[in-house]
């Protein structure tokens, strides 16, 4: 039984809206997470990981993975070295300062990123499949009002 499942009727409707989405968010990261798996050997973790260091074409230092992945850089170290063992990234010096390094994606890992980017997309887009081009766009705006209120609230709070 999913989260969703175990509310009932008399709950407010945002708390059962809430409850949705997580459980949208679950099924669809479980179906990732497999074809991942199935397809490429790999884990939804490396991806992520490799997906930023795309975004970075000269490397980020670790602290910087581990923030934008917001995980312990402990975790970002563990899939790093596993990929540096596979050639999909390498390690460079940081000029200036001898204890830190940047990562970087090799062009085997940047090759192997390629393909399974395209895949994802393909499994993203087919889990919204049920949904008009019109509902996609509706579902989104109404996603961005609720995040733009929460950041709002968010910051008024802190």
């Amino acid at each position: 039984m999913d989260l969703e499942a175990r509310i009932h009727s008399e709950h407010p409707e945002a708390l059962r809206l809430w409850l949705r989405l997580l459980t949208c968010t679950q099924i669809v990261e479980k179906q990732v997470r497999s074809q991942l798996r199935e397809r490429f050997d790999t884990t939804l973790p490396r991806f992520d990981l490799m997906a930023q260091l795309e975004r970075a074409p000269d490397g980020l230092k670790m602290n910087e993975l581990s923030r934008r992945m917001m995980v312990t850089g402990g975790n970002v170290t563990g899939i790093t070295d596993q990929l540096v063992a596979e050639g999909l990234v390498d390690r460079v010096d940081v000029q200036g300062d001898r204890r830190a390094y940047r990562v970087r994606l090799t062009g085997k890992g940047r090759k192997l990123f390629h393909d399974m980017a395209r895949e994802h997309e393909e499994w993203v887009v087919g889990a919204f499949a049920g949904l008009s081009n019109r509902d996609v766009a509706t579902l989104h705006r109404l996603l961005g009002k609720v995040k733009d209120y929460a950041r709002s609230h968010a910051a008024a709070a802190s």
